[in-house]
Parts: structure tokens; sequence; C-alpha cells
């Protein structure tokens, strides 16, 4: 077992070096180096099937077989289960959100409250603020609201820990432009308060580029070129992203 020691991550929210993560016998990411710095936007980005989603999982700790270090605010978390990893500050909403749909939407808010107790309870009227429809469907089952109401819901439910960083895979699948629309405003609003820094895998290119203040674009498990979204040119988007 790793000690939870601070480690050298100066002016980095997340540090993950040499990350390699196995299904079976197989590797499926082969050595990510991955940073987050302090209120930045991160998009991880790439084709279908090249281990975007398993890098995720294996910084939140949902892979039982990997290598590497990851810390967290400068402190080593990869030894951690995930829910260790949540009480020092990682936030994760998967892809398909994992709601409760048999909860009404109150509930689903309150298995972050009972967790995190006074913390939590303090942060309801700022993600009230910032999905208005969640407050007005409190008594409403989970599972009748539409796609995008639940990633609203599961977004918020993720915000109630106070995460120094929250991670989003594919906050964008599946869901109607308007509320595409008003989950971009609300990680540029997160952006700009500084309040977090957030970990963003999306294939919907526009919207990473529009949200992102970093890019890393991975292909075959491993990463292949990252910069400023600026840096982020045609000859990428062809070679790396295109199908």
């Amino acid at each position: 077992m790793v000690a939870e020691t601070k480690v050298s991550s100066e002016k980095l929210v997340l540090n993950a070096k040499g990350l390699k993560a196995y299904y079976d016998q197989s590797i499926i990411i082969r050595g990510i180096d991955l940073e987050v710095p302090p209120g930045k936007v991160v998009s991880l980005m790439g084709r279908n099937g090249v281990g975007k989603t398993t890098t995720l999982k294996s910084i939140y700790g949902l892979v039982d077989s990997t290598e590497g270090e990851v810390t967290l605010d400068g402190v080593r978390i990869d030894s951690m289960p995930p829910e260790k990893r949540a009480r020092q500050g990682l936030a994760y909403v998967p892809q398909g959100r994992h709601i409760f749909p048999t909860l009404t939407v109150w509930e689903n808010l309150q298995t972050a409250i009972i967790v995190h107790g006074d913390r939590a309870r303090e942060q309801l009227d700022f993600v009230y603020e910032l999905f208005p429809v969640i407050k007005d469907m409190l008594k409403r089952k989970g599972g009748v609201l539409s796609g995008g109401q639940q990633q609203q819901l599961a977004i918020a439910r993720a915000l109630l820990t106070c995460p120094k960083l929250l991670i989003l895979d594919e906050p964008t699948e599946g869901i109607q432009p308007s509320i595409i629309d008003q989950i971009e405003d609300t990680i540029k609003m997160l952006r700009e308060t500084g309040r977090m820094s957030i970990l963003l895998v999306e294939q919907y290119l526009d919207f990473a580029k529009s949200v992102s203040d970093l890019f890393y674009v991975m292909d075959r498990g491993m990463v292949m070129a990252k910069g400023s979204i600026e840096e982020l040119t045609d000859e990428i988007v062809t070679t790396h992203l295109q199908v």
C-alpha cells in the first residue's frame, strides 16, 4: 500500500503519471501522463475504443488492475478505494448518468448529502441556481426525467460534494440541444468561478473546444497530442479524431 503523503504536484489539481490499466490480462491504457491545473477545463479526446473512459475510471479507482501514480491536490490517491477518493475531492459523472431511477430527485441529491453532510447542504442553493429545473422536480422519480434532466441531476449531485476535480464522461450524449447549451454554460460558469477543475471526455468537438482550456488526444491507449485548446489543429483532428 502506498502511504497517503504529500508528493510534488505543485500547481496541479490532478497529476497522473505512467497510468496503465488492464482488463483480464489485456492492457487498455499504456502509460498515460495527464495533468489538470487549478480552475481549468481539460478535454480528453479520441475515437471510440481508445481508452478514454478507462482512463477516467482508473483515476477514480473503478478499474481493478492498474499501475502508475495518481495525485489529487498533492495527495497520492492511487491506493485508495473510490469512496475515499471521493472524500479527497473527486467527483465522477459517468457515461449514462447512473442516477437512481426509482428514487425522487430529492432522494438522489440526499445520497450526496448523507455522505458529505453540512458541506453538501450548503451547496443546495448553488446547484438550484445552476439547474432550476432540479428544484422544480424534487418530488419526481429520477426515472421519469428526460435524458437531459437526468444529466443535470447527475451533475448537480456531484457538485454537492464540493469537488476539487469534477470528471464528466460524455455529458452531451443523447441529450437535446437546448440542454447541451445549458450544460455548456454551466461548465463555463464553473470555470469562471474557479471553484474546481474539470476533466471532460467529449465526442462533440465544437462543445469540447468551446468549454476547454487544454486538451489531450488519445489513440490506441496512449496520448498522441496535447496542448492548449488553441493548438488543436485540423491535422490533429483529421489524424486522431475523425472517423
